[in-house]
């Protein structure tokens, strides 16, 4: 009884283990999506609307997901903390630094955003604006490679949990 009782808990944590895998791997593009959106959002806000940088980051996180939303915030709080002496640039590293662990994306989508912090706040509006625009591309690119790896990898991680739970409790046995 003790043996089918741990054997069955570790048939679902092998399934929980895949589908939460596989999970990752299906939220990765959609997040990279919504980074996109909001840097074009961004670049219209900093571009059309001259609107002060930390606004417009908090404009851009009010359309994103939590994970996404907060790095938006914590670099638009981390600009506006007076006293800190901290240029935008470093406020921006800061926030992706901090936050980037909590979304689902990956090291070149974390490089994107340090690269694209790199310019921020330090040059006039069209030089932001052509770093905004080179962000998204990069995004873009990105997005179509996580949506593939997203069909090739999704099913097998499901399935690997499964039959690598299974092996155990064969082994068990």
């Amino acid at each position: 009884m003790l043996k089918t009782l741990g054997a069955l808990l570790l048939l679902a944590a092998g399934l929980l283990f895949g589908f939460y895998q596989s999970l990752n791997l299906s939220r990765r593009p959609k997040q990279i999506r919504q980074l996109a959106l909001a840097l074009q959002r961004l670049e219209t806000e900093i571009g059309y609307g001259a609107t002060p940088l930390p606004d417009a980051l908090r404009s851009s996180a009010s359309t994103l997901s939590p994970p996404l939303a907060a790095l938006f915030r914590s670099a638009a709080d981390r600009m506006e903390e007076s006293g800190t002496g901290r240029t935008a640039a470093e406020s921006w590293t800061q926030a992706v630094q901090d936050g980037f662990f909590r979304t689902s994306m990956k090291e070149p989508e974390r490089e994107a955003l340090l690269q694209l912090g790199a310019s921020l706040g330090i040059s006039d509006t069209q030089d932001q604006l052509k770093h905004l625009r080179l962000a998204v591309s990069h995004l873009t690119v990105e997005e179509q490679n996580a949506a593939d790896e997203e069909k090739r990898y999704g099913n097998m991680w499901k399935s690997l949990g499964v039959l690598g739970a299974a092996l155990v409790v064969v082994i068990m046995l």
